[in-house]
């Protein structure tokens, strides 16, 4: 199957600044789409950011113009550059793929987990 390892969490002050990354493994034929949701206490899972193939990104508009998605093909990879973080940007964030594979086609996988946090 594949399997996804995110890294880059923690603690940050209000203003600053973290970078998530998120790599692909397994037997990976090709990636359709990569992004990253969060889910902060007592909400419902929201997406962040997406980029496709072509790199076409979307972004919420809660996070427009502070934060940046990018990816390495080569690496099966996915970044998210945080910045001018807010307290609000506090919760788990989520890598998502959209990958497919010779033994299960076209699936969705969830990475573990990182949790940010933005606070004084």
């Amino acid at each position: 199957q594949v399997q996804l390892v995110e890294s880059g969490g923690g603690l940050v002050q209000p203003g600053g600044s973290l970078r998530l990354s998120c790599a692909a493994s397994g037997s990976i034929v090709v990636i359709n789409a990569m992004g990253w949701y969060r889910q902060a206490p007592g909400k419902q899972r929201e997406l962040v950011a997406t980029i496709l193939s072509g790199s076409r990104t979307n972004y919420a508009d809660s996070v427009k113009g502070r934060f940046t998605i990018s990816r390495d093909n080569a690496k099966n990879a996915v970044y998210l550059q945080m910045n001018s973080l807010k307290p609000e940007d506090t919760a788990v964030y989520f890598c998502n793929v959209e990958a497919a594979t010779r033994s299960d086609g076209i699936r969705r996988y969830w990475g573990q987990g990182a949790q940010v946090t933005v606070s004084s």
